[in-house]
Parts: C-alpha cells; sequence; structure tokens
C-alpha cells in the first residue's frame, strides 16, 4: 500500500525509508535559497538534513525561492507534502530512499515583496543559490554583464526587481536601512570563483541604481567560493514510478542521486554559519585547487563526452561510458589535456580522483542523461572545457582532444545525428548556434565567431586549425572513425 509524501505520514514511510530524526516543528530559518532543483536538494539540502539529525543547529532551516516558472511549478508540487523530499541515493551494489525536512518554506514565486521583506528578516543569515551556469549573466571571460536587459531593467527598478540578484539587493538595502548586518551570499553552482562571480553580479546590479551602496555591498557582503559535487539527474516519470513501486511513497518531485557528494567551502561569512564540518563539508581558506579540479576533469569529462554520445544516439551516461571508444577517448583526453594543466591538490591525487570519476560514469542506477549533459553548452563550454583549452595553449601545448570536443559541439549543433535522427536543443542561444553550426559546414570559422563564447580561444591559429580539421573529419568520416583516429593519434594535420 503506497502512500502520499507528507509530515502527516512519515511514520507510514518510515516502513521503506529513512525519516528525519528531527522534529520539523522545532527548525527555524536562516538560510533563504534561490534555485530550489534536484542538486540542492541533493546536495546542501541533504547536509543540512544530516546536521539536523545530529541535533544541532536547528536555527538554519532553508526558506526556498525563485524567479522562473519553474521555480512556481517546484513550489506548488512541494508544499503539497510539506516541503519534504525524497531523495533516493543509488550506488552500483545499493539503492537507499531517504525524507528530508530541512526545508520550511518557499516564498511565493513572482512575489518580490514577499521575497525582500523575508531576505530584511534578521533570521535570515545566509542566502545560497542553484541558478545554473547561465543564470550569472556573464560573458566568456567571466565578466559580469549590466547591460543585459533583465539586470538593465532591475537597475531601473530597483524597488521592484525580477532577477535574483535584483532581489538580493534589495534585500540587503532593506537591511541596511533597518540597521539590520548583511547576509552572507553562497553560490552553490558550478562555475570557477563562483563567490567572485556572485560579488561581481550583486555588486554589478547595485551599481546600476546606487553606486555608493554597490562599494558597501562590496566592502560589507561576504561571497564565498565554493566546489559542489554530486551527480543528480533530472526526475521524470520514471524516477517518480519506481519510489512508488519500489518503496511506496507517492512524491510528486524526488530526487535520485549518486551515493558521492562532496562540497569544499571557503571559510568566510559575515553572520555566521551552521557547523558543516560536523558532515563532511570541507573548509579551506581557498578553494581554487579544488574547483579546478572539479570543474576541469569532472565537468569538462561530461562536456567531452556529452556530443558523441549524442552524434552516436546513446542516450544514457553509463552506456556512453560502456562504449570503448568514448570510454577511451574520453580517457586520452584527460590524460593528454586536461589533468597536466590542472594545479596540485591538496592531499589530492589527480589520477586517483579521475578513476574515481570514471567508476561514478558507470553507475547504471543513476540512469544520467546525455540530454542533460548536453544542455545548456554555450554556457557550459566556456567554463568547462574552453579554460582547459586556453591554458595548454598558453602553455605552448597542443589541442587536439580539446579542439576535437568544441568540433563536436559544434557539429552536434548542425541538428542531426550520424544516423541522421533530429537532435532537440536545450541551449538559450540553439537558435545562432544551429545557424553557424549549419555554415561551419563549409565554413569552420563560421562557429568561432562567438566572443562571448570563444574568447581569446578563437584567435588562436593552432586551435582554429585543429577545429577546422576535426569537423571536417567529422562530417566526412562520421563520429566514431573520428574517434578511432584521434586514439590512433592521426587526427592531427
Amino acid at each position: 500500500m503506497t502512500c502520499k509524501l507528507s509530515l502527516a505520514t512519515l511514520s507510514d514511510v518510515a516502513r521503506t525509508a529513512a525519516i528525519p530524526g528531527y522534529d520539523r516543528a522545532s527548525l527555524k530559518a536562516g538560510i533563504v535559497h534561490f534555485g530550489v532543483g534536484n542538486f540542492h536538494r541533493a546536495h546542501q539540502a541533504i547536509y543540512l538534513d544530516d546536521l539536523f539529525n545530529a541535533g544541532t543547529d536547528h536555527d538554519w532551516a532553508i526558506v526556498g525561492a525563485g524567479v522562473l516558472p519553474s521555480d512556481a511549478a517546484m513550489r506548488e508540487k512541494l508544499a503539497a507534502q510539506d516541503f519534504l523530499t525524497t531523495v533516493v541515493e543509488q550506488d552500483n551494489n545499493k539503492t537507499a530512499a531517504r525524507v528530508t525536512a530541512p526545508m520550511i518554506d518557499i516564498l511565493p514565486v513572482g512575489d518580490a515583496a514577499a521575497i525582500i521583506a523575508r531576505l530584511a528578516d534578521p533570521e535570515i543569515r545566509i542566502v545560497s543559490m542553484t541558478i545554473t551556469e547561465g543564470g550569472y549573466f556573464i560573458d566568456a571571460s567571466g565578466t559580469f554583464n549590466p547591460a543585459h536587459p533583465a539586470i538593465a531593467a532591475d537597475g531601473e527598478n530597483p524597488n521592484a526587481p525580477k532577477t535574483v540578484f535584483g532581489l538580493i539587493v534589495a534585500g540587503l538595502k532593506a537591511r541596511k536601512d533597518k540597521g539590520i548586518g548583511p547576509f552572507t551570499v553562497m553560490s552553490c553552482d558550478n562555475i570557477p570563483h563562483n563567490g567572485i562571480v556572485t560579488a561581481n553580479a550583486v555588486v554589478g546590479t547595485a551599481a546600476l541604481s546606487d553606486p555608493a551602496f554597490a562599494d558597501w555591498i562590496r566592502a560589507n557582503v561576504a561571497f564565498p567560493n565554493a566546489m559542489v559535487d554530486r551527480i543528480t539527474p533530472a526526475t521524470s516519470q520514471r524516477e517518480i514510478d519506481f519510489l512508488r513501486d519500489n518503496f511506496q511513497i507517492e512524491d510528486s518531485w524526488p530526487v535520485y542521486c549518486e551515493e558521492f557528494k562532496q562540497w569544499v567551502l571557503e571559510d568566510k561569512f559575515t553572520a555566521g554559519r551552521p557547523a558543516l564540518e560536523k558532515v563532511g563539508v570541507t573548509f579551506v581558506a581557498d578553494v581554487t585547487p579544488y574547483e579546478h579540479m572539479k570543474i576541469r576533469i569532472l565537468n569538462g569529462g561530461h562536456a567531452a563526452i556529452a556530443y558523441p554520445a549524442a552524434l552516436m544516439d546513446i542516450h544514457f551516461v553509463h552506456d556512453s561510458m560502456e562504449d570503448p571508444l568514448i570510454c577511451a577517448f574520453l580517457a586520452k583526453l584527460e590524460k593528454d589535456e586536461i589533468i597536466p594543466i590542472v594545479p596540485p591538490v591538496p592531499n589530492t591525487s589527480l589520477t586517483d580522483y579521475f578513476a574515481l570519476i570514471e567508476h561514478r560514469l558507470l553507475n547504471p542506477k543513476i540512469a544520467d542523461t546525455i540530454p542533460r549533459l548536453a544542455q545548456d553548452g554555450s554556457n557550459r563550454q566556456p567554463k568547462f572545457i574552453l579554460p582547459s583549452t586556453l591554458d595548454n595553449l598558453s602553455q605552448g601545448r597542443d589541442v587536439v582532444g580539446l579542439a576535437l570536443v568544441s568540433a563536436l559541439w559544434c557539429r552536434y549543433f548542425a541538428g542531426k545525428t550520424d544516423s541522421g535522427k533530429e537532435i532537440v536543443f536545450n541551449d538559450a542561444s540553439a537558435e545562432r548556434l544551429h545557424a553557424a553550426a549549419l555554415k561551419a559546414k563549409d565554413d569552420p570559422s563560421a562557429f568561432l565567431v562567438f566572443d562571448d563564447i570563444f574568447g581569446e580561444v578563437a584567435k588562436s591559429e593552432l586551435f582554429r586549425k585543429r577545429f577546422g580539421h576535426a569537423l571536417k573529419t567529422l562530417w566526412e568520416k562520421g563520429t566514431r572513425e573520428t574517434l578511432q583516429l584521434y586514439l590512433d593519434g592521426k587526427l592531427a594535420v
């Protein structure tokens, strides 16, 4: 017999899943989090759930917030189940469900006044976010763009903001006007130096309407850098049905994830923080080595396998890694062009770290998909792949493999797989990328004109040569033969 997830049914849910060991009524808000998606609920919320289960820091509960239609849908579904989430952790030999309860509310989406009022509440000491790589209004170099229409609109209407950064600025202003100290702003997104990027976005937004206040934010608000990691696929009806059939729990939006998780966080907070070190968070003075390792080796690896797999009609990540060509392609790329330019990480073997990633990507229970890895490439390529390309070029190293990754991305945006199947794009820049990719079949340089994506990389004659030859080979010989040529050392000209 199944039961619908809610606070009232937790005793029934406990028959098949772990439930919170704390009284949800004992929690008090300490964090407002923008972007209550799957990754947040499988990562930051899990760490807080662990901490609350340890019987401490119950004044750091989460209040969700958002600005997108998807945030409204999430609010509706989670509110109907008392903001509880079932998290299903899956490893090769294990599948376990747990219900988490660190979230006590989600603010009405689109209600700026309500969100600003909550941000101005002195109980709120951290404002965190998972708004995806594309949510920070930055170009290929990581520079904030204050001229973006959404940001410019908030600059003209600072009291009625519609972006996350406009709301944060308004919340900080309301606190300052009331004599309340500022909160910490903490990014949990996969962006190099995400704290610095977030600071630039908040300060840059504030500067449009009040330059003096922008200077005050820069001087008084903490923006810690962080490295976050846990593979968390999107939820489909498949996952909802699996939970119902195997755990007898009806959850409108469960989260599935791997067993592994990691969070390395700069210990820099304006108004205190929960004792997350008690539940596995690593606090360090400098996150840079860890984020370079993760973003380039793991996220770069994701981006590297996404497009050859898509062109070869492979749907699941674990299936792509079971394909000998793709697995060998990733291993050679990492060994030759990615790992060598990742700076040393304290007490960490980069070779062992990559071996762990290979194991994680081969996990069939996660059922992570190639379409998820392939989405939003216009934001992910400049953060996960092209920095490695630029560093290799700057050090006088060749980029045969990394140029092939870019060529595979271009070939993908031509719109059809090698077998002729239509590709469904999920990228805000899909229209311009598709048009350029079609032109690039005859003129490879047509895909390299986007300065906001390729930046300095496109100015390299070596890169342009390697990219052009790889793209030509993909069109003439197909993905499989091109990968084999790369593995045989015969792709470079």
